[in-house]
C-alpha cells in the first residue's frame, strides 16, 4: 500500500510501549494506600517478608518500592535490623524545592510572588475571622505572642512574621492555600534576610517599622477575634500592600537571585 505524501513512517522499535517495572507497581499501590488514608502517618508498613508474600516480589523489587517511595518523601527507610519503612505524610516543604525551581526557570520575580500574596492572604484572613473556632483563635494569638517576643531581634522579627502569615492562612481552614503559602516561605524568609543584612537604614528606624508591624498584626487579631471578616480582609489588604512597598523598593528581583 502506498503511504500518503506526508504521513510520516513510525518504527515499532521506536515508539514500543515498556511495562511498567514490578517495583514501580508496589510503590504506586502503597501511594494509593497512603493517599486514600489505609495507611496513617507514623505507621509501620509489614514487614519486608510479609510484604514480599502480599505483593508476590523479591527482596529487592520491594526495597526499590521502598526507595521510590522515600523519594517522594512519603516513607521513611530504617536500615538495618530489623529494618522497615515508616509513613511519613509531607507537608508544603516537601515540595517548595521543585516549586522553587519552577519559579526560578519561569524568570519569576518577588513583586510577582508578593502580588501572588496580596491576592491570597486577605482572603484567607476573611475565611479565619468568619469561620475560625475558638481553638483557631487561641493558635493565631500563640503566633502573634512569637512576632511580639522577637521585636528587638531583626532577622527573627522577620522569620517570625513568615510564620504569623503562614499560620494565618493555614487556620482559615483552606488546604490548597495552606500548600501554596507554605511552599513559598523559603523564599520568603531568604528575601527578608537578605533585606535586613543588607540594609543601610539606623536600626533605630528597623525598630520603629517593626512595631508599626506589629500593631498590624495586633489588629488583625482584634478583628479575628471579632469575626469581622471584612474588617480583616480589608485590613490585610491594606498591610500586604505597604509590607511590599517596604520589602520591594525595587521590581526586578527575581526568585533565581534569592535561591541560586
Amino acid at each position: 500500500m502506498t503511504r500518503p505524501v506526508g504521513v510520516r513512517s513510525f518504527s515499532t522499535n521506536d515508539y514500543r510501549v515498556r511495562p511498567q517495572k514490578m517495583a514501580d507497581m508496589v510503590a504506586s499501590r502503597i501511594r494509593q494506600m497512603i493517599a486514600r488514608g489505609e495507611l496513617t502517618h507514623g505507621e509501620w508498613l509489614p514487614t519486608e517478608p510479609e510484604l514480599m508474600g502480599q505483593f508476590g516480589v523479591s527482596r529487592p523489587t520491594l526495597r526499590e518500592a521502598f526507595r521510590l517511595l522515600e523519594s517522594d518523601s512519603l516513607v521513611t527507610i530504617r536500615r538495618g535490623p530489623p529494618g522497615g519503612a515508616r509513613v511519613t505524610v509531607p507537608g508544603p516543604e516537601a515540595a517548595a524545592a521543585q516549586f522553587g525551581m519552577l519559579l526560578t526557570l519561569t524568570g519569576t520575580t518577588l513583586k510577582d510572588v508578593y502580588e501572588a500574596r496580596i491576592v491570597m492572604e486577605p482572603a484567607a484572613a476573611r475565611q479565619l475571622a468568619e469561620g475560625g473556632t475558638a481553638a483557631d483563635r487561641t493558635r493565631l494569638v500563640a503566633a502573634l505572642d512569637q512576632v511580639r517576643e522577637s521585636i528587638e531581634d531583626p532577622l527573627a522579627f522577620g522569620r517570625m512574621t513568615t510564620a504569623f502569615h503562614q499560620s494565618m492562612v493555614e487556620l482559615s481552614g483552606n488546604k490548597t492555600l495552606t500548600a501554596v503559602v507554605g511552599m513559598l516561605t523559603e523564599i520568603i524568609n531568604r528575601h527578608i534576610e537578605r533585606t535586613f543584612t543588607e540594609t543601610t537604614r539606623a536600626p533605630v528606624e528597623i525598630e520603629a517599622d517593626n512595631r508599626r508591624a506589629l500593631r498590624s498584626y495586633e489588629k488583625l487579631v482584634t478583628l479575628v477575634n471579632a469575626r469581622d471578616g471584612d474588617g480583616a480582609e480589608k485590613h490585610w489588604a491594606k498591610h500586604m500592600r505597604a509590607v511590599r512597598q517596604y520589602l520591594l523598593p525595587g521590581a526586578d528581583t527575581r526568585v533565581v537571585d534569592l535561591l541560586y
